[in-house]
């Protein structure tokens, strides 16, 4: 489909581009025939003129047959140089407009590609868990001999799917709003909400170990998707470790940005994987999942990437895991 838009929109170029160049070089053959007309009539006549001092061979009437010939032969030469630099116009201009026609649609192309993607994607997501619900179901059914443990048993089961197509309906949801909404923004004590999201997660373990400054750290954002960007790192860090290890979380400034770390301990993540651990619906490891539905990261990429921040990731296998977002600080609070 975009190789077809590609050829088409370069036609388009290349009739614009060669309809300018057709039109302009009709008007300099036309302009560079006339004055060479017009320059040659007047060396005939100063030829035929009747001032005695200058000489006329007898044939000069035949320098009306040479001014003729010569305009015709310089008309051909004007011709041929202009066809070939059209043909050239024709040519270079042809493989311009394609580079700009394969440009000027690459984005769109790309967004068409990964929108395809998400789609076959969160089909397949929302598919898993309804076709686990439809099989506990049809076999309930079809049991004459069910109890009512055997009922409470399929119904948990089915809340638990139910939760997760919640969950992952509710992260759709958010990342479209990410892609199309303006949010309101306000300046966000980044220390505050790293200490309810900490609490909120870890209220009773005491598995994180938060150390913040002494001073506020100030950003101009919206308090919910910076509040929903450190609960994904949280919940990332304490779902992806071992139950009894320690989160290690700090916040610290400079003159212009702020930045947050968590570090957890665990399996790691393989090198070959870290560049796609932010890609929708992309899990490093399936066997440890944890339920969750690869949106997470994809999600708290987007949210750094509308303040212009980043969010990098350090991992060894069976050993430390690393998330760092870096955030400009409110203006009013950079050095």
């Amino acid at each position: 489909m975009f190789h077809s838009a590609v050829l088409r929109l370069t036609g388009w170029f290349m009739l614009l581009l060669m309809s300018i160049s057709l039109l302009f070089s009709l008007a300099i053959y036309q302009g560079a025939t006339d004055e060479i007309g017009n320059r040659l009539s007047q060396f005939q006549d100063s030829l035929e003129s009747p001032d005695p001092n200058i000489f006329l061979p007898p044939n000069h009437r035949l320098y009306s047959a040479f001014r003729d010939n010569q305009q015709d032969k310089a008309s051909r030469n004007i011709l041929v140089m202009l066809l070939y630099v059209n043909l050239l116009i024709f040519f270079c201009g042809g493989a311009l407009s394609y580079v700009l026609a394969r440009r000027t649609l690459r984005n769109i192309e790309e967004s068409h590609d990964a929108q395809s993607r998400f789609t076959s994607d969160a089909s397949h997501e929302l598919r898993t868990p309804l076709a686990a619900m439809k099989t506990e179901l049809e076999v309930a059914l079809r049991d004459t001999k069910l109890t009512k443990d055997d009922m409470r048993e399929l119904l948990t089961s089915n809340l638990e799917e139910v939760n997760k197509l919640t969950s992952l309906s509710k992260t759709l949801l958010q990342l479209s709003r990410l892609d199309h909404a303006n949010l309101e923004l306000e300046n966000v004590n980044l220390g505050n909400v790293a200490t309810e999201v900490a609490q909120r997660y870890d209220k009773n373990a005491k598995r994180i170990n938060l150390k913040l400054p002494n001073e506020p750290v100030i950003i101009r954002a919206n308090t919910a998707t910076i509040e929903e960007l450190l609960t994904i790192l949280v919940d990332n860090a304490l779902k992806y470790s071992p139950q009894d290890s320690r989160i290690k979380a700090t916040l610290a400034y400079d003159a212009r940005s702020a930045s947050f770390s968590i570090t957890n301990k665990g399996d790691g993540i393989p090198s070959d994987k870290l560049p796609h651990i932010f890609e929708r619906f992309y899990r490093a490891n399936e066997s440890h999942s944890g339920g969750g539905s690869g949106l997470g990261l994809s999600l708290a990429k987007e949210i750094v990437e509308i303040y212009k921040g980043e969010l990098s990731v350090s991992s060894k296998p069976k050993s430390n895991t690393t998330f760092t977002v870096t955030l400009p600080l409110s203006r009013k609070h950079q050095a």
